[in-house]
This record gives C-alpha cells, sequence and structure tokens, in this order.
C-alpha cells in the first residue's frame, strides 16, 4: 500500500514541476536566439562598414544580404540600415542596424518586442 501512494506523489510532483522545466527550457532556448541574432547584426554592420570604406555605394543591399542568409526570425521585422546612402568622402563611416526581434513563446508572458541595434565605426581608407 505504500508504494502505491508513493507513486502518486512522485507523479503529482512531477505534473507542478514540469511547466517549470519546459519554460526554463523556452527561455534558455528564446534567449539564445536573441543572442544569436544579435551577433548576426553586429557581423553585419561590420561587413556593411567594411564594404561603404573599400568603395561600395550599395551598404543596405549588403547588409540585407547578410541579414537575410542568416538571421533566424519568427516575425515579419525588418532590417534597418543607417546610413542609407551618401558614403561621406572621408573622415569614419558609421554603420547602425536595427531589428525588431519578437519572442516566441515568451511573448505569451509579457516579454514583447525587443530592438536589437548593432553600430560599427570604421575609418575610409
Amino acid at each position: 500500500m505504500k508504494g502505491h501512494a508513493q507513486k502518486g506523489t512522485i507523479a503529482i510532483e512531477f505534473a507542478l514541476i514540469l511547466p517549470v522545466l519546459v519554460l526554463l527550457l523556452f527561455g534558455i532556448v528564446e534567449f539564445s536566439l536573441l543572442l544569436f541574432n544579435k551577433q548576426i547584426l553586429t557581423n553585419a554592420s561590420r561587413e556593411g562598414a567594411r564594404y561603404g570604406i573599400v568603395g561600395g555605394t550599395d551598404i543596405v543591399a549588403k547588409v540585407n544580404e547578410y541579414c537575410d542568409g542568416n538571421l533566424i526570425t519568427f516575425g515579419s521585422g525588418t532590417v534597418v540600415v543607417t546610413p542609407a546612402a551618401n558614403v561621406p568622402a572621408e573622415g569614419y563611416l558609421t554603420v547602425t542596424v536595427t531589428f525588431p526581434y519578437d519572442f516566441l513563446v515568451l511573448a505569451n508572458l509579457g516579454f514583447g518586442q525587443v530592438t536589437l541595434t548593432a553600430k560599427t565605426v570604421m575609418k575610409l581608407e
């Protein structure tokens, strides 16, 4: 008799702790994706700045090409690149890339949209 009661207790404890463990797992996955996308934006801004300082004219297309091939997204967010045009002739070129990141599961728990931003400054050659 004692064994049956103990098995029922274990099942109830597991049922109580399972949602917490699943939420923790989803949180780890969600924040890992957020950090991965932040790194992709940093690399995209670096690629765009490098492209711009060596004479490239369409920085936005270069950054969008990099982001389209590497970002992991679940929404319809678009990448915004600054400057969109007019690369200065001398001095420094600053490329800023922003992207609205939408959480997949954690959005239902109050985590709304987060704006990821990456900025790269390079000296014109």
